[in-house]
């Protein structure tokens, strides 16, 4: 029997609302960086996990990117998503 389609939303702490779907796989949690780079311009990373372990282990990565790409500050957001019907 095929899994039923939903849509997964996250709304973050600033008021953004990010709707992913209609999916069936079974996500729990958006995550987002907003990284200010060294030329003082904005760039913004997403992504959705299955479990809140899964996306607390992007910050670790956020960490090594943001010494990598030289990025002047970033700010790590996680959310938990609310699924509704598709």
């Amino acid at each position: 029997m095929a899994k039923r389609k939903r849509y997964l939303t996250a709304t973050l702490p600033d008021g953004t609302v990010k709707t992913i779907g209609p999916t069936a796989m079974a996500f729990t949690h958006y995550w987002r960086i907003v990284a200010v780079l060294e030329d003082d311009r904005t760039d913004i990373f997403w992504g959705h996990a299955k479990s809140l372990a899964e996306a607390r282990g992007k910050r670790t990565a956020a960490a090594d990117a943001a010494k990598v790409r030289g990025w002047r500050s970033y700010a790590f957001e996680i959310v938990e998503v609310v699924a509704t019907p598709a």
